[in-house]
């Protein structure tokens, strides 16, 4: 979802990578949620982290809580570094929330901090670079 929102905001601008700890399959809910606000996200495929670990980045933010999840990865190369704490849809889940509620929330969530990123960082700068998604 993150990137799907950054590639709306930023278009062809950044080269945008995104990637998390396992691959495996897209999550029906989040594809429907996206297509809600006007993304098609049904034929992304999700990738494994591993492949970029050792590449350099200008930003790196991570949608993992290092603290909580051993398999947050770490960038030792990147320039600017971020964490964007959200709640997993389960946990939402386990307070009361319908499945396809807790994935609007955390695209919500998402898709605010992508906007606020781009206005804070990205518009403010001329250059282009890489930026990584896990």
């Amino acid at each position: 979802m993150a990137e799907a929102f950054l590639r709306g905001e930023v278009g062809a601008e950044l080269e945008i990578v995104s990637a998390g700890s396992e691959a495996g399959q897209l999550d029906p809910e989040a594809v429907a949620a996206m297509r809600e606000v006007g993304i098609d996200i049904s034929s992304a495929r999700t990738k494994k982290v591993d492949p970029y670990m050792h590449e350099r980045f200008h930003y790196v933010i991570t949608l993992c809580n290092r603290e909580a999840e051993r398999s947050c990865p770490v960038f030792p190369g990147a320039i600017w570094r971020q964490t964007w704490e959200l709640d997993s849809p389960a946990a939402l889940e386990a307070d009361g929330l319908s499945h396809a509620m807790a994935v609007r929330y955390v695209r919500d969530k998402i898709r605010r901090h992508v906007t606020e990123f781009v206005e804070k960082h990205h518009r403010a700068e001329s250059g282009k670079g890489k930026s990584s998604w896990t």
